[in-house]
């Protein structure tokens, strides 16, 4: 086993303007260039494209997209040269080139020796620095991983008549729901993104529930993942000076879990909107898994920067929620993250949100009160917390005001 080695690069280098912080191990190399194809110009305002074809209407776009199941993959497909004006986002949502952070990483950590003392200090370091890191080495199959992915293209592939049958006008349960962008209906500009959420209740209800065609492979990716999210918390515990995490500690942190299945088509007009806007997600860890395409940004440690989020094969994106960032009061970073949208390639992923469970109170842990810390967030039902997130459009970091003091 090779010595785990630390390199720290100047994070405030005023001449590169650059934040690094690496973690590098022998065999992973330094974080490549921003692909090209996820470099869109905007540097100044572009003009709106002329919009031709039968979405002027927005009802027509509702119909197609929503009500009939297509998404925007259905739009993707139809050839259009021009973005629907209702994905066109206000010009301060687009992403833009000259704040993209060059060479920029977030912390990449290798899992193979998670309990050596240096190892825990790196997770928890980049949780409280970062809010985000990639952990290679871990106890998740590559198989697994490929299945999942394989698994993915595969529900997105079906029909549109069958994929409808799990939105939420025919779902018959709230706990399988195939969707387009994020929360239409509140929402002034649509995100270039179709998915399918799965939330976890048993084995028997996803049997009984859940679409055949990725059924087995999300049980199967969730079972896997749960060594490596169990090993995350109990790191990022001790990291808090709390030793022990059991069982009634464990179901708060993990007590339910969601799996999407996102599917992000190529778009006609990349640079005028977002394949997801900016966010930070309410779960206590999310555990993501990218395909090769690449396309996801972290906001970096100054200003609007941002930081590219580059694929490894085999790796996982660990980010910490806004429910840990809550219950750590504040020493673990929530932080914001979006998703650009590509003109030439569709893009998948698959994040596992680690969650308490809905009727659980979250609050900053007793443990950290009791000696003395003041606390920052008041208790909250963590179901209000996630509804509160679901009822607006994606606004950045503004849901944790909702159990701020």
């Amino acid at each position: 086993m090779s010595t785990l080695k630390i390199f720290y690069i100047n994070r405030h280098s005023t001449e590169t303007k650059t934040h690094c912080c690496l973690l590098l191990y022998h065999s992973y190399p330094l974080p490549q260039p921003v692909p090209r194809s996820l470099l869109t110009p905007n540097l100044h305002k572009p003009m709106a494209p002329t919009l031709a074809g039968p979405f002027n209407d927005s009802s027509a776009l509702v119909d197609f997209v929503i009500n009939q199941g297509n998404g925007v993959k259905g739009l993707s497909e139809l050839g259009l040269k021009a973005l629907p004006k209702q994905y066109i986002q206000p010009f301060e949502e687009r992403m833009c080139m000259t704040n993209i952070v060059p060479q920029g990483s977030i912390p990449i950590i290798d899992m193979s020796n998670w309990e050596d003392p240096k190892v825990a200090k790196s997770i928890c370091d980049a949780a409280s620095e970062w809010g985000f890191f990639q952990i290679v080495n871990h106890d998740v199959p590559v198989e697994v991983l490929e299945n999942i992915k394989d698994a993915t293209y595969n529900f997105f592939r079906l029909p549109a008549e069958v994929k409808n049958k799990y939105s939420k006008e025919h779902s018959s349960s709230n706990n399988v729901r195939f969707g387009t962008s994020f929360t239409p209906q509140a929402e002034k500009a649509l995100e270039w993104k179709d998915y399918l959420s799965l939330f976890y209740v048993s084995e028997e209800e996803a049997s009984a529930l859940w679409p055949s065609v990725c059924r087995e492979q999300v049980l199967d990716y969730m079972k896997k993942s749960e060594v490596v999210i169990k090993q995350l918390l109990q790191v990022l515990m001790k990291g808090l000076n709390v030793n022990e995490v059991d069982e009634a500690k464990e179901s708060l942190l993990m007590g339910s879990m969601r799996t999407n299945l996102n599917y992000y088509p190529k778009c006609p007009n990349p640079e005028l909107t977002v394949g997801v806007g900016r966010h930070s997600d309410v779960s206590t860890l999310t555990i993501l898994l990218q395909d090769e395409i690449g396309g996801l940004f972290v906001r970096g440690n100054e200003g609007d920067d941002w930081i590219h989020v580059p694929p490894i094969k085999g790796s996982l994106v660990i980010n910490v929620g806004d429910a840990l960032q809550i219950m750590s009061n504040g020493r673990y970073r929530s932080v914001e993250h979006r998703v650009v949208a590509n003109g030439s390639k569709n893009r998948i992923s698959v994040p596992i949100f680690v969650n308490p469970i809905p009727v659980d109170m979250i609050e900053p842990l007793p443990e950290l009160v009791a000696n003395g810390e003041k606390p920052i967030y008041k208790q909250v039902l963590y179901s209000d917390y996630v509804k509160h997130f679901f009822r607006k459009a994606h606004d950045g970091k503004k849901t944790i005001e909702f159990a701020e003091l």
